[in-house]
């Protein structure tokens, strides 16, 4: 697992994010037009750096300033003007990069994927060019990769160096650090103080007032040591998951493939085949597999699971069934929204809970979950 590290702003990382980087800006004078920079009155933001937000007519500027001219402004300002502001942007840009992130939008260029074992498990032929003979494949890629799992010694060293607290669930048992985190802006340009909450294998950034009431709480080194080594020897050394991939001439097909998201990697499989393609995401594979004539395809148990609890996958099993992701006491639960077959489902190895007076059926979140959904798909079929 790689901890999350602070934003640091420098030349390179403005060049590789600079779209990011021009929509937060555009954030910020908003922010500033509208009264919401509290810090920042618009009239004082103007005095001070002689850059104009108000059009003749009285409202914000179309044409406002660009992102080098209002950082040659900012630099003329004094010190702790010039921290309240950049302040406000780096936290803006931060938001907007973790978002494209979080949307899988993130555009870095071709990236080269490294993991333990790359397998090809099955390769399909898509489309034919014509006039060339060139061949588009749809790729199924069985990745698998070894799981960086920190010790509690080395997490109690990562807190005492990040001003880290040492947290229990006193409902599951599990243990994690709390560290402070960029903050997010509600609607009206108030701060939400987060912080980031870091376990054996995920991180999680939530509202310090959503930690405060959860059923997460600070403990001694003793119980957190206890707590975090017993997690960590029940994990897994390795995790497999899957990636899909479209190679070979991609022209021809590129407006069936999604337009939000051109990325390209590179990889080279165990038997040292090299590929280069545009990765299909989990919430556009059923819809491109159809798209691409490869309707009797299905995704396996397996994969349904790891996309549902890991890219918040949604799939509609058969019946109008659909299979999801839920959050409850801040633990995932996959969630089957069939609850006239309660009985039945149960029977495979569901469970059920009342979830604010209504009955909801889950699957079990375990190494199990895979064997399950396999039974629910053929009491739903």
């Amino acid at each position: 697992m790689q901890i999350a590290k602070p934003l640091i702003i420098s030349q390179n990382t403005f060049a590789r994010v600079l779209q990011y980087a021009e929509h937060a800006l555009y954030e910020l004078f908003k922010q500033i037009f509208q009264g919401r920079f509290y810090e920042v009155p618009l009239g004082k933001f103007e005095q001070m750096t002689g850059l104009s937000l108000t059009s003749h007519e009285g409202g914000m500027k179309i044409d406002l300033p660009p992102l080098r001219q209002f950082l040659n402004r900012l630099l003329a300002l004094r010190i702790d003007m010039q921290n309240v502001i950049f302040e406000r942007f780096e936290l803006l840009l931060s938001q907007q990069i973790e978002a494209a992130i979080a949307a899988g939008v993130y555009e870095m260029g071709v990236e080269t994927l490294r993991a333990e074992r790359f397998i090809v498990e099955s390769q399909e032929a898509v489309y034919t060019h014509a006039q060339t003979g060139s061949v588009t494949n749809y790729l199924k890629v069985k990745r698998t990769q070894k799981n960086n799992i920190r010790t509690a010694d080395e997490m109690l060293e990562f807190a005492t160096q990040y001003l880290g607290k040492l947290m229990i669930n006193s409902k599951s048992g599990n243990a994690a650090v709390s560290i402070p985190t960029h903050s997010l802006f509600d609607a009206d340009g108030g701060v939400v103080p987060r912080v980031l909450l870091i376990r054996p294998q995920k991180e999680t950034r939530l509202p310090v007032q959503n930690l405060e009431s959860s059923t997460w709480g600070q403990v001694s080194i003793d119980a957190f040591t206890a707590a975090w080594s017993t997690e960590v020897d029940e994990l897994p050394k390795f995790t497999t998951d899957y990636l899909h991939l479209v190679t070979g001439i991609l022209l021809p097909i590129w407006k069936i493939l999604p337009q939000q998201n051109s990325r390209v990697f590179r990889l080279q499989t165990s038997d040292r085949q090299k590929i280069l393609g545009r990765v299909v995401n989990a919430h556009d594979i059923q819809t491109v597999r159809e798209q691409l004539g490869l309707r009797n395809q299905v995704l396996s148990p397996e994969e349904l699971v790891k996309l549902v609890l890991n890219e918040r996958y949604t799939q509609q099993l058969p019946g109008g069934v659909t299979l999801r992701r839920s959050y409850i006491a801040a633990e995932p639960r996959i969630v089957v929204n069939a609850i006239s077959l309660a009985e039945r489902l149960l029977a495979a190895g569901c469970f059920t809970e009342i979830i604010n007076w209504q009955k909801r059926v889950f699957i079990p979140v375990s190494d199990k979950a895979p064997a399950i959904l396999a039974a629910v798909i053929e009491i739903l079929g």
